[in-house]
Protein backbone atom coordinates (compact mmCIF):
# COMPACT_ATOMS: atom_id res chain seq x y z
CA UNK A 1 0.00 0.00 0.00
CA UNK A 2 3.18 2.20 0.77
CA UNK A 3 4.25 1.45 -2.78
CA UNK A 4 1.19 2.32 -4.58
CA UNK A 5 0.37 5.77 -2.25
CA UNK A 6 4.00 7.08 -3.13
CA UNK A 7 3.92 6.27 -7.08
CA UNK A 8 0.45 7.71 -6.73
CA UNK A 9 2.78 11.07 -5.19
CA UNK A 10 5.11 10.91 -7.64
CA UNK A 11 2.28 11.05 -10.33
CA UNK A 12 0.78 13.48 -8.63
CA UNK A 13 3.62 15.70 -8.05
CA UNK A 14 4.68 15.26 -11.95
CA UNK A 15 1.35 16.47 -13.48
CA UNK A 16 1.73 19.24 -11.71
CA UNK A 17 4.77 20.32 -12.94
CA UNK A 18 4.76 19.04 -16.38
CA UNK A 19 1.57 21.19 -16.25
CA UNK A 20 3.57 24.31 -14.83
CA UNK A 21 7.11 23.82 -16.35
CA UNK A 22 6.48 21.52 -19.35
CA UNK A 23 8.86 18.13 -19.42
CA UNK A 24 11.42 19.68 -20.68
CA UNK A 25 11.57 22.37 -17.74
CA UNK A 26 11.01 20.07 -14.91
CA UNK A 27 13.89 17.49 -13.32
CA UNK A 28 13.63 14.20 -11.57
CA UNK A 29 14.69 16.17 -8.53
CA UNK A 30 12.02 18.95 -9.10
CA UNK A 31 9.17 16.39 -9.03
CA UNK A 32 11.15 13.98 -5.85
CA UNK A 33 10.86 17.26 -3.95
CA UNK A 34 7.70 18.03 -4.74
CA UNK A 35 6.32 14.38 -3.89
CA UNK A 36 8.85 14.31 -1.09
CA UNK A 37 10.53 10.92 -1.82
CA UNK A 38 13.95 10.35 -2.98
CA UNK A 39 15.29 10.40 -6.56
CA UNK A 40 16.26 6.71 -6.59
CA UNK A 41 12.86 5.65 -5.96
CA UNK A 42 11.66 7.62 -9.20
CA UNK A 43 14.54 5.30 -11.05
CA UNK A 44 13.34 1.86 -9.55
CA UNK A 45 9.64 3.03 -10.22
CA UNK A 46 9.64 4.27 -13.52
CA UNK A 47 13.20 3.98 -14.81
CA UNK A 48 13.73 7.82 -15.17
CA UNK A 49 11.51 11.01 -16.55
CA UNK A 50 10.78 9.26 -19.63
CA UNK A 51 9.23 6.23 -17.99
CA UNK A 52 7.45 8.46 -15.57
CA UNK A 53 5.96 10.36 -18.55
CA UNK A 54 5.31 6.75 -20.32
CA UNK A 55 3.55 5.44 -17.33
CA UNK A 56 1.49 8.48 -16.47
CA UNK A 57 0.22 9.17 -19.85
CA UNK A 58 -0.72 5.43 -20.81
CA UNK A 59 -2.33 5.06 -17.08
CA UNK A 60 -4.54 8.43 -17.99
CA UNK A 61 -5.81 6.98 -21.09
CA UNK A 62 -6.27 3.50 -19.47
CA UNK A 63 -8.68 4.34 -16.98
CA UNK A 64 -10.14 7.31 -19.43
CA UNK A 65 -11.34 4.66 -21.66
CA UNK A 66 -12.14 2.03 -19.12
CA UNK A 67 -14.30 4.72 -17.86
CA UNK A 68 -16.29 5.47 -21.03
CA UNK A 69 -16.78 1.67 -21.42
CA UNK A 70 -18.36 1.70 -18.18
CA UNK A 71 -20.45 4.67 -18.76
CA UNK A 72 -21.79 2.64 -22.08
CA UNK A 73 -22.59 0.05 -20.23
CA UNK A 74 -24.52 1.32 -17.46
CA UNK A 75 -26.93 3.09 -20.52
CA UNK A 76 -26.49 0.38 -22.63
CA UNK A 77 -30.19 0.28 -22.66
CA UNK A 78 -30.77 3.49 -23.45
CA UNK A 79 -30.78 5.45 -26.63
CA UNK A 80 -27.45 6.04 -28.14
CA UNK A 81 -28.81 10.05 -28.06
CA UNK A 82 -28.84 9.23 -23.94
CA UNK A 83 -25.32 7.23 -24.22
CA UNK A 84 -23.67 9.62 -25.79
CA UNK A 85 -25.11 12.30 -23.46
CA UNK A 86 -23.79 9.95 -20.41
CA UNK A 87 -20.17 9.96 -22.12
CA UNK A 88 -19.73 13.40 -22.78
CA UNK A 89 -20.58 13.97 -19.04
CA UNK A 90 -18.12 11.13 -17.73
CA UNK A 91 -15.54 12.89 -20.46
CA UNK A 92 -15.85 16.26 -18.88
CA UNK A 93 -16.31 14.82 -15.21
CA UNK A 94 -12.98 12.92 -16.21
CA UNK A 95 -10.80 15.43 -17.23
CA UNK A 96 -11.95 18.23 -14.46
CA UNK A 97 -10.71 15.74 -12.05
CA UNK A 98 -7.42 14.83 -14.03
CA UNK A 99 -6.79 18.67 -15.06
CA UNK A 100 -3.27 19.43 -15.18
CA UNK A 101 -2.46 16.00 -16.58
CA UNK A 102 -5.32 16.95 -19.27
CA UNK A 103 -3.94 20.23 -19.30
CA UNK A 104 -0.29 19.03 -20.19
CA UNK A 105 -1.31 16.22 -22.52
CA UNK A 106 -3.46 18.29 -24.77
CA UNK A 107 -0.91 21.18 -24.82
CA UNK A 108 1.70 18.85 -26.16
CA UNK A 109 -0.73 16.98 -29.08
CA UNK A 110 -1.47 20.68 -29.80
CA UNK A 111 2.03 20.85 -30.68
CA UNK A 112 2.41 17.63 -32.00
CA UNK A 113 4.52 16.68 -29.24
CA UNK A 114 6.00 13.27 -30.87
CA UNK A 115 7.15 11.92 -27.33
CA UNK A 116 3.55 11.90 -26.29
CA UNK A 117 1.43 11.77 -29.68
CA UNK A 118 3.66 8.26 -30.07
CA UNK A 119 2.48 6.61 -26.78
CA UNK A 120 -1.42 8.32 -27.36
CA UNK A 121 -1.75 7.59 -30.73
CA UNK A 122 -3.98 4.02 -30.19
CA UNK A 123 -5.69 5.32 -27.18
CA UNK A 124 -7.05 8.55 -29.37
CA UNK A 125 -8.25 6.12 -31.98
CA UNK A 126 -10.23 4.07 -29.98
CA UNK A 127 -11.58 7.68 -28.74
CA UNK A 128 -12.65 8.54 -32.42
CA UNK A 129 -14.61 5.01 -32.89
CA UNK A 130 -16.09 5.32 -29.80
CA UNK A 131 -16.89 9.12 -30.51
CA UNK A 132 -18.23 8.69 -33.57
CA UNK A 133 -20.18 5.54 -33.96
CA UNK A 134 -21.96 7.19 -30.41
CA UNK A 135 -22.78 10.39 -32.92
CA UNK A 136 -23.49 8.64 -36.49
CA UNK A 137 -26.17 6.36 -34.25
CA UNK A 138 -27.88 9.00 -32.47
CA UNK A 139 -27.79 11.59 -35.62
CA UNK A 140 -29.14 7.98 -37.45
CA UNK A 141 -26.31 9.29 -40.53
CA UNK A 142 -23.53 6.78 -41.91
CA UNK A 143 -19.62 7.71 -42.57
CA UNK A 144 -20.57 8.73 -45.96
CA UNK A 145 -22.35 11.62 -44.85
CA UNK A 146 -20.96 15.33 -46.11
CA UNK A 147 -20.78 16.89 -43.00
CA UNK A 148 -20.30 13.72 -40.58
CA UNK A 149 -16.61 14.34 -40.35
CA UNK A 150 -17.39 18.05 -39.08
CA UNK A 151 -19.37 17.32 -36.53
CA UNK A 152 -17.21 14.67 -35.16
CA UNK A 153 -14.44 17.63 -34.99
CA UNK A 154 -16.59 20.34 -33.66
CA UNK A 155 -17.55 17.63 -31.20
CA UNK A 156 -14.14 16.33 -30.15
CA UNK A 157 -13.42 20.19 -30.16
CA UNK A 158 -15.77 21.05 -27.44
CA UNK A 159 -14.63 18.00 -25.46
CA UNK A 160 -10.74 19.62 -25.31
CA UNK A 161 -11.68 23.09 -25.87
CA UNK A 162 -11.51 23.97 -21.70
CA UNK A 163 -7.73 22.05 -21.47
CA UNK A 164 -6.39 23.57 -24.48
CA UNK A 165 -7.44 27.65 -23.54
CA UNK A 166 -7.51 26.85 -20.00
CA UNK A 167 -5.41 30.05 -19.15
CA UNK A 168 -8.49 32.33 -20.42
CA UNK A 169 -10.81 30.53 -17.76
CA UNK A 170 -9.12 28.64 -15.10
CA UNK A 171 -8.30 31.38 -12.37
CA UNK A 172 -12.54 31.93 -12.29
CA UNK A 173 -13.13 28.41 -11.05
CA UNK A 174 -12.14 28.02 -7.66
CA UNK A 175 -12.90 25.23 -5.31
CA UNK A 176 -14.69 22.35 -5.34
CA UNK A 177 -18.18 23.29 -6.07
CA UNK A 178 -16.84 25.99 -8.55
CA UNK A 179 -15.97 23.19 -10.35
CA UNK A 180 -18.69 20.92 -10.53
CA UNK A 181 -20.85 23.99 -11.31
CA UNK A 182 -18.24 24.29 -14.44
CA UNK A 183 -18.97 20.45 -15.62
CA UNK A 184 -22.06 20.62 -15.08
CA UNK A 185 -22.78 24.24 -16.88
CA UNK A 186 -19.96 23.06 -19.89
CA UNK A 187 -21.75 19.37 -20.18
CA UNK A 188 -25.40 21.15 -20.34
CA UNK A 189 -24.08 23.23 -23.44
CA UNK A 190 -22.19 20.61 -25.18
CA UNK A 191 -25.67 18.49 -25.01
CA UNK A 192 -27.96 21.82 -26.06
CA UNK A 193 -25.24 22.00 -29.08
CA UNK A 194 -26.21 17.68 -29.50
CA UNK A 195 -29.60 18.20 -29.36
CA UNK A 196 -29.95 21.28 -31.97
CA UNK A 197 -27.77 18.76 -34.70
CA UNK A 198 -30.45 16.44 -33.83
CA UNK A 199 -33.69 18.76 -34.64
CA UNK A 200 -31.51 19.87 -37.76
CA UNK A 201 -30.70 16.11 -39.26
CA UNK A 202 -34.66 15.65 -38.60
CA UNK A 203 -35.56 18.44 -40.65
CA UNK A 204 -32.94 17.60 -43.32
CA UNK A 205 -34.58 13.82 -43.41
Amino acid sequence: MANVQSKQKVIEAASMLFFQKGFHGTTVRDIADKASVNVSLISYYFKGKQGLLEYAVTHYYEAYLHMIHQTLRKFENESSFEQLKQVIHSIIKYKQSHFQLTCFIQRELSLDSIFVREMAVTYLAKENYLLSRLLYNTLKINEEGYDVQFLLMQLKGMLITPYVLHNEWRHKIVGEIAHQYFIEKYVQMIHNWLELMVKRQKVLE
